[in-house]
């Protein structure tokens, strides 16, 4: 609803009052009663006229009480569109120091994977960081958004979240690489599996919540706001398999075993595979016909046809196989599936 315009109000005077004229017209004259309460004669008694000029300030009184409320009519429209920008304002502020904080754990974990640490302080530092975006979950959800924003809002609260379970798995992960027995290809795609939902916490921050908000700013004509962008993974290389097979040699000293990234496909079990089957998922809702998977981490018959129909869906050859344009297809559909 848009706020109010000068030309919404228009202004009404009084008629003019009845003169000889009128009566000349053939116009009816109204019978002045008598003073003993019955109907005159012409010769009753009249009332004596009012002073000069009364009749002029009576009518001009009316017409200042009627542009006073009219006024205030105006004065509160205008307050009402004010407040509304006020709550969009305030609003969009706070989900700008979020976006900041956020972004700001985002360089930290920049940091962090070019970093040599090992993988206890590395995992530490990971929870770290999961802790501080688990703050940012807690204030998002304090958050009153106005009233048509509530449901995009929700979006803005999966974003944190994907952040904060992105990071903790990520933390989980690095904890247990001493007990490794695999080579560095299949821990590294295990890694990059995990930090494949921040990657996703960015498509649903600045594809499915502040792309969403801008036409409810344009609707209430406050166009002068701008909603906050979050990028949390700021190079997408940054959270591939290669770059975590680097990080493991620096970190733990494992041998590599060869740099072929394990890829997912049927026979294959695992935490890989658990986190496959959860992104799937989230796909597998927004189509009509095909149910969610169990996520039991072993890549059977229906997540192969699940795999199959998304790679059917993208365009791709659909060979079950997850690989790096799978999952890619998978992202893009993901922000299609919510335009």
């Amino acid at each position: 609803m848009g706020c109010l315009g000068n030309d919404d109000l228009e202004f009404d005077f009084f008629s003019e009052p009845e003169t000889a004229d009128t009566v000349e017209r053939g116009w009816p004259r109204p019978r002045m009663p008598s003073l003993d309460g019955r109907a005159g004669n012409g010769r009753s008694a009249r009332r004596p006229p009012p002073p000069p000029g009364l009749v002029g300030i009576g009518r001009l009184a009316g017409v200042v009480a009627f542009v006073i409320v009219a006024v205030v009519a105006l004065v509160t429209g205008l307050g009402a569109c004010q407040g509304a920008g006020a709550n969009y304002a305030g609003y969009l502020s706070q989900v700008r120091t979020l976006a900041h904080s956020s972004d700001r754990a985002g360089t930290a974990l920049t940091s962090l994977l070019g970093s040599s640490l090992k993988s206890a302080p590395l995992a530490r530092r990971l929870q770290d960081l999961a802790a501080q975006e688990q703050h940012a979950y807690d204030q998002a959800q304090l958050l009153r958004p106005p009233g048509p924003l509530r449901q995009v809002d929700e979006e803005l609260l999966a974003a944190l979240e994907l952040r904060v379970t992105g990071l903790a798995q990520l933390a989980q992960a690095v904890a247990g690489l001493g007990s490794a027995k695999t080579g560095v290809p299949s821990v590294a795609e295990a890694l990059a599996a995990q930090a494949r939902l921040l990657s996703t916490s960015d498509i649903v921050w600045n594809e499915l919540y502040r792309i969403p908000v801008a036409p409810w700013l344009r609707a209430d004509r406050i166009g002068n706001l701008v909603v906050p962008e979050s990028r949390f993974v700021a190079n997408p290389q940054l959270v591939s398999v290669t770059s975590f097979i680097r990080l493991l040699q620096r970190a733990h000293g494992l041998t590599s075993g060869g740099t072929t990234a394990l890829l997912l496909k049927p026979g294959v079990t695992g935490g890989a595979v658990k986190s496959w089957q959860r992104e799937l998922n989230r796909w597998l809702r927004t189509q009509p016909g095909l149910q969610p998977l169990p996520v039991d981490g072993a890549f059977g018959a229906l997540t192969d046809a699940a795999t199959k129909a998304l790679q059917q869906a993208a365009g791709l050859t659909a060979d079950g196989i997850v690989g790096p344009a799978t999952r890619q297809a998978l992202a893009q559909q993901l922000a299609r599936s919510h335009h």
